[in-house]
């Protein structure tokens, strides 16, 4: 009997094999993507504020004036009172009859509120003035640190606690970026630790002006006169902002030094919340940074509550003496801070690599010091190793805004500042006082820091050193963003006709560590139709998702009718005219044909009549759907529901309509009588790209044509070229099935 079986011309490869050419492929793409991240390091001259010429902090002050560090002083030295409050955290418990665990819980959530408070505080600041958020801000927590004086029951202590965190919390987002924004590059370090002073400013007076006025009211409830007079820093500063601060344009030094005094003004959609975030994640500097600062936050919130416990409970220490001790630990602080400013602004001239691990290494001393001083009992050498460690971390901190300001786009850099917060308090210090009071209550406060505080010093510090070896690849792809900002305003101002109705740009794009998209460009012009064909796992649904706004890229930009979209949500992506329609069932089986075009509009505004007009114009090009209005969707052909779902697009009348799959599963027929529809939309001006697989189908209503492969474009050019190079069009099937 005959063998109609393929003749086999060597044995099946075995797992082992398939797993080998797996790993060599991994390998081989992420040797390719090394030698790409390689050339995109743009040599030291053009990376701003590194090998610039020195510059005192006198003439940064200079520069950007006095008043807005001054104020942020003010406003940092204001922000340490309501903290300093925890000196009287052992009065406060024996007043409520609390636990350590209930009360690190009230205490630590009003982190919680003010991680919870900068998100929206930080997206605001990236679309308003940040200076009309200060006063505003600083007067609503003045309230509740007052109110917190009149409570008589920890939930009251807990809601007003919350309130003061949620008043704070634009201080990092806001007053950050303000000062970013307003002084110059070579003196930014120097600027942040003389606005930093204001923290332990606070620090060492706050806790004596406390401790003091607790032990001059006396009394068995004294820390209520100590909020009373709290609440009334806020009102100061808020009339101090008011009165002198003024709006520095945003990006203002960066720009500087990529464009001289060339004036760049992109014009574009807001910048949402999630996207950002999605974005910033995205940027590895940044995110090992945040990483680190998360993990050290579990000292830096609860370790100063339970040594405040400490001095208590094993030194017998009231609150005017828990408050000079508190007020020792920073005094070192005042030295650090200047010339940590100093060292940070030189090493980011020469190498912001170097200088990040500096910054590192810092945290990671503090980690050895926590272990050698922890388990002292004699209270002098504890005390002077404790300000020691405060010191190595204020002087660390110091960084941390100039490697933010640096890697960070400066369109959402508030955003970026605001995640400071979110890993500090969130992550370290909410969860992080939770577990080390459950700790102090089942042993001691000694084991409870001695088991917290050196391990997370030693690991957040080892991931903010890691993350300095992709600052420089960070910091490039950040200027390259601002230079394709400058080419493309410059096309725009030489001939306005040409600018795109649809522009992606260097687009990469990631599944996690998998990466999917590779440097994809491409334009679409007014009233044009482009074709985007490709094999299986090609990357053409993931690049209309990143187009659309349902992924976020890891580089790159994306413009409708000239405005950047990149940082912008789907649903205003959708709003401003970019609407896609996707693969699959795209109706409502359960609603008429009517019903289901009422619906893409419910929330659109739009008068009924306006609604009833686009409805009637868009079943005038789908005369099947026309004789069907009342037939529920499930009873629609496969045919018939594509064409519904492409309906209902239409009644958006969008700007640029992306259409995921046209053809794919359906049959000729109903093939043709889309192509008719898209023929006529073509006539009209309506712009469009369409994933297809068929390059038969494309040549027939495609004004141009991109072949992608493996996540990148291999041809860009009309549909009728395409299929000549026989090498390309072998590799999509002609015939309209799934490829």
């Amino acid at each position: 009997m005959a063998d109609d079986s393929p003749e086999m011309t060597g044995p099946e490869p075995s797992v082992a094999d398939l797993a080998e050419a797996i790993l060599e492929e991994e390998a081989r793409r992420r040797a390719e993507q090394a030698e790409r991240d390689a050339e995109t390091i743009l040599p030291d001259d053009l990376l701003p504020g590194v090998g610039d010429e020195p510059m005192t902090l006198r003439q940064g002050l200079r520069a950007g004036g006095k008043a807005t560090v001054f104020v942020m002083f003010l406003l940092a030295f204001m922000d340490e009172m309501p903290r300093a409050i925890r000196v009287l955290a052992p009065d406060i418990q024996d007043s409520l009859n609390v636990s350590d665990t209930v009360l690190f819980g009230i205490l630590g959530f009003g982190g919680v509120t003010l991680v919870l408070g900068a998100v929206p505080m930080a997206a605001l600041a990236d679309r308003v003035k940040r200076v009309a958020i200060i006063p505003v801000a600083s007067a609503f927590w003045g309230v509740t640190a007052f109110l917190s004086g009149l409570i008589v029951n920890p939930f009251q202590l807990f809601l007003t606690n919350a309130g003061t965190g949620f008043g704070q919390a634009y201080r990092i987002p806001v007053s950050n970026s303000l000062l970013v924004d307003t002084y110059p590059i070579p003196a930014r370090s120097r600027i942040f630790a003389l606005e930093g002073l204001g923290r332990p400013v606070g620090q060492l007076l706050g806790p004596l002006i406390i401790g003091g006025i607790a032990a001059l009211v006396g009394g068995d409830e004294p820390w209520r006169a100590a909020f009373f007079a709290v609440a009334a820093g806020p009102v100061v500063a808020a009339i101090v902002s008011a009165l002198v601060l003024r709006e520095p344009p945003r990006g203002r030094f960066e720009k500087e030094a990529v464009f001289g005094d060339e004036r760049v003004q992109v014009e574009e959609l807001p910048v949402s919340i999630g996207t950002a975030f999605a974005r910033l994640r995205k940027i590895k500097t940044f995110y090992y940074l945040s990483s680190g600062v998360g993990v050290l936050g579990f000292a830096l919130i609860a370790i100063p509550i339970q040594f405040n416990l400490l001095l208590e409970d094993k030194y017998a220490m009231g609150p005017f003496e828990r408050g000079v001790v508190e007020s020792l630990i920073w005094v070192a602080a005042l030295i650090g801070l200047p010339v940590a400013g100093r060292l940070f602004d030189r090493g980011f001239r020469r190498d912001p690599a170097a200088m990040m691990r500096l910054a590192g290494m810092l945290v990671m001393a503090t980690g050895v010091i926590y272990a050698v001083a922890l388990p002292m009992k004699i209270l002098g050498g504890l005390v002077a190793l404790m300000a020691l460690a405060q010191t190595l971390i204020s002087m660390a901190f110091v960084a941390a805004p100039s490697v933010i300001a640096a890697v960070s786009p400066y369109r959402i850099r508030a955003q970026a500042f605001a995640l400071l917060p979110v890993f500090i308090f969130l992550m370290g210090g909410f969860f992080g006082g939770l577990i080390v009071g459950q700790l102090s209550d089942a042993y001691n406060e000694r084991t409870a820091m001695l088991v917290a505080a050196p391990p997370a010093a030693l690991i957040g510090g080892a991931l903010i050193a890691y993350g300095s070896r992709f600052i420089r690849f960070d910091i490039s792809r950040s200027v390259e963003e601002l230079l394709e900002e400058r080419e493309e305003q410059q096309r725009a101002a030489a001939d306005p006709a040409s600018v795109p109705a649809l522009q992606v740009h260097n687009l990469d794009f990631a599944y996690g560590s998998v990466q999917v998209l590779f440097d994809v460009s491409f334009e679409v012009a007014r009233g044009e139709v482009l074709a985007l064909l490709g094999t299986n796992g090609a990357g053409k649904s993931t690049l209309l998702r990143a187009v659309s706004g349902l992924g976020i890229p890891d580089r790159g930009v994306v413009r409708l009718g000239g405005r950047t979209i990149t940082y912008a949500e789907a649903e205003d992506r959708f709003r401003a005219g970019l609407v896609q329609l996707r693969g699959g069932e795209g109706v409502f089986d359960e609603l008429s044909v009517a019903d289901n075009l009422r619906a893409s509009v419910l929330a659109s505004g739009l008068s009924d009549a306006e609604a009833a007009a686009r409805a009637e114009r868009a079943l005038s090009l789908f005369p099947a759907l026309a004789e069907r209005t009342d037939l529920a969707a499930r009873d629609l052909s496969g045919g018939q529901q594509q064409m519904l779902a492409l309906a209902m697009a239409l009644m958006h009348e969008p700007e640029v309509l992306l259409i995921d799959e046209l053809s794919l599963g359906l049959a000729p027929v109903v093939v043709q009588e889309l192509l008719g529809v898209v023929e006529s939309l073509r006539e009209a001006g309506q712009t469009m790209v369409i994933v297809e697989q068929s390059l038969n189908v494309a040549l027939a209503f495609a004004d141009r044509a991109i072949f992608m492969e493996k996540g990148r474009i291999r041809f860009e050019g009309s549909a009728q070229e395409l299929a000549e190079r026989d090498d390309l069009a072998r590799a999509v099937f002609l015939g309209g099935e799934g490829g």
